[in-house]
């Protein structure tokens, strides 16, 4: 009795088998989604302390070099980025807060001046400003579950980043003992490959963050000599929020760029609005065009659709954090997924670790 399967065309079970290959990659994709928003408080802290250590590790390798015990090496690292993120967090909150008011009502005055060009619309934005102080008194009752839910965030915020942190040393400092580890896990001749996917995908990570980096200093550096130019209200502030908005391509650009628009257009005019806009899309200019081809030219280059997709999708996860990860993690899945297809496509014998084609040990 001949197969069922045979009666089938072959383009057909082609079909079928594509179809069946995709179902099992969403479903085992579906699983490991749940379970890392499930277990997004021991998870979280991983992936922030990989994306901490790839754009630390040059300076602890430096150290290295320069006859620094890796333990040593590994507090000095982290005591380092403490004080820098530190520092920064507090340039960024203090500009934000002392041009926050500024910000406020500038904004405010951009809606109200919105309201009275479009009639309905600018009718309802009223509406919502004077029901604004009702609807705060009748919702009362659950600003104190609010506040404590708030304060069980940020309870909660501060010990994954602690943790994170202390991650960060143990990764940097056992850096050296990765293959290693990775070899012992891998299946039976496998340790070549996974070894391989491993390296290619945490260089996809370590040059997305240095260059997003480098990129997000000098967007925010260029838009606030700008708007500084424009004598825009709290420039220092909005280049903060174009500083922070640079770690979640496009939409950040976007949204930061808007806000320094409506506030040169509530607070300087029309004219001056229309300065800023052109600042704001000659940094994109610049950033698209220059910057992001220099600087990140050696890391996964995506689409800018498949990066919005990223983002949305990873907002629809774990919202801003969400968004934060999702590009760096889809980096490393592309740079696996590269390191795959260089070694098993067709016609390319697969390369042993240490020839020309294969990825070089890590100095550290």
């Amino acid at each position: 009795m001949p197969d069922s399967a045979a009666l089938l065309p072959r383009p057909a079970r082609r079909v079928a088998a594509w179809c069946a290959l995709v179902l099992l990659v969403a479903g085992v994709g579906w699983v490991v989604v749940r379970l890392c928003v499930e277990l997004k408080t021991a998870v979280v802290p991983v992936l922030l302390a990989l994306l901490g250590t790839a754009l630390l590790r040059p300076l602890h390798r430096r150290l290295v070099r320069a006859h620094v015990h890796r333990s040593l090496a590994a507090a000095l690292t982290c005591v380092a980025v403490v004080a820098v993120v530190g520092g920064a967090v507090y340039i960024v909150v203090a500009a934000l807060i002392d041009s926050g008011e500024q910000i406020t009502a500038s904004l405010r005055d951009a809606a109200e001046s919105i309201a009275e060009h479009f009639g309905a619309a600018g009718t309802s934005l009223d509406d919502i400003a004077s029901n604004a102080r009702g609807l705060l008194s009748r919702f009362g009752s659950t600003a104190a579950s609010g506040v404590i839910s708030g304060v069980s965030v940020v309870g909660e915020t501060i010990a994954m980043a602690v943790l994170a942190l202390l991650l960060v040393f143990f990764f940097l400092r056992d850096s050296h003992m990765a293959a290693a580890t990775l070899r012992s896990l891998a299946p039976k001749g496998g340790g070549d490959v996974l070894e391989a996917m491993a390296r290619r995908a945490f260089q996809a990570v370590e040059g997305f963050m240095r260059g997003t980096t480098l990129i997000a200093l000098i967007d925010s550096v260029c838009i606030t000599v700008g708007l500084l130019v424009l004598d825009v209200p709290g420039a220092f502030g909005l280049g903060a929020l174009v500083l922070v908005g640079a770690y979640i391509p496009y939409l950040g650009a976007f949204v930061s760029g808007a806000v320094a628009v409506l506030v040169a257009l509530a607070d300087r005019g029309f004219v001056i609005a229309l300065w800023a806009l052109g600042v704001v899309l000659a940094v994109q200019v610049l950033e698209g065009h220059v910057l992001q081809p220099v600087i990140q030219s050696r890391t996964v280059q995506m689409h800018p659709a498949v990066v919005m997709v990223t983002i949305t999708a990873g907002a629809s996860v774990a919202g801003i954090l969400g968004m934060l990860l999702a590009v760096p993690v889809t980096a490393a899945a592309f740079g696996v997924l590269h390191e795959l297809r260089a070694r098993y496509a067709p016609g390319k014998p697969s390369e042993p670790p240490g020839s020309p084609g294969s990825p070089e040990p890590s100095p550290s």
